[in-house]
């Protein structure tokens, strides 16, 4: 772990990420400015010599700094100085594809009902696959990668809002517009046969059940049960002859 940076030092980088380039970032400020503090704590320690950062330290600055450049409201935080921030506005020039990450989980229900936002009031693309990656990674540790065809989306009346020089906004995407890896198979179903060799018939009092076991080792069993009283009678009438010669011999 490399030195840990002085509250002056960690309140002029956080100032670049929010008040200069928080798409660089993956953060997406609201109208206000604002983004989710642990939001921004799972940016940060992303970045080389910042994966220390903790809450405490964001409030370290706000308590050691006369002039603090941040401001904090519940979990929110934003830079006081956002006269850099992008304006949001439709974007004016799309790449032809965008992508996004989801959880896991949650693919078959998207690839069927489309992309929704969670946890916030809009889906949020990269034009870099690897941002939209390290994204991902903030909610799932596999998460899956979806491309956004940006003309198809247009013409099923989606609209693109700019968010920074990587990163754009949508309300949602439907279904037929973006594409991604094949589903995971589902396992089949067992056939009844098997179910029913499986599971074991529960008996009940004054009933008899049928053996469902296989011909073979009903053979095998029965061969073995005349063996055994095979050798059970010859071992009985060697012990009758034993006992009449001693009779015999008195």
């Amino acid at each position: 772990m490399g030195q840990r940076k002085l509250p002056k030092q960690l309140a002029k980088f956080i100032s670049y990420m929010l008040g200069r380039r928080p798409d660089e970032f993956g953060l997406v400020p609201d109208t206000d400015g604002f983004v989710k503090i642990k939001e921004l704590l799972k940016a940060i320690c992303e970045e080389e010599g910042f994966r220390y950062v903790r809450r405490f330290h964001i409030d370290e600055i706000l308590i050691t700094l006369p002039d603090p450049p941040i401001e904090i409201s519940d979990n929110l935080v934003r830079v006081k100085s956002r006269e850099h921030l992008t304006e949001r506005m439709p974007a004016p020039n799309l790449p032809k594809l965008l992508y996004t990450c989801i959880r896991r989980k949650a693919y078959p229900f998207v690839m069927d009902k489309g992309i929704s936002p969670i946890g916030r009031g809009h889906v949020v693309l990269s034009s870099e696959k690897k941002l939209a990656d390290k994204m991902g990674k903030r909610i799932d540790q596999t998460p899956v990668l979806l491309t956004v065809q940006t003309q198809k989306s247009g013409n099923n009346g989606v609209i693109f809002f700019q968010a920074g020089d990587l990163l754009f906004i949508a309300e949602t995407i439907p279904v037929g517009c973006f594409s991604g890896p094949p589903l995971p198979k589902e396992k089949p179903e067992p056939k009844k046969e098997d179910t029913l060799k499986k599971e074991k018939p529960k008996s009940l009092p004054g009933t008899f059940l049928m053996d469902l076991t296989d011909e073979k080792d009903r053979k095998k069993r029965s061969k073995h049960e005349r063996r055994r009283k095979e050798i059970a009678w010859k071992k009985e009438r060697k012990k009758m002859k034993r006992k009449k010669e001693n009779m015999w011999e008195i």
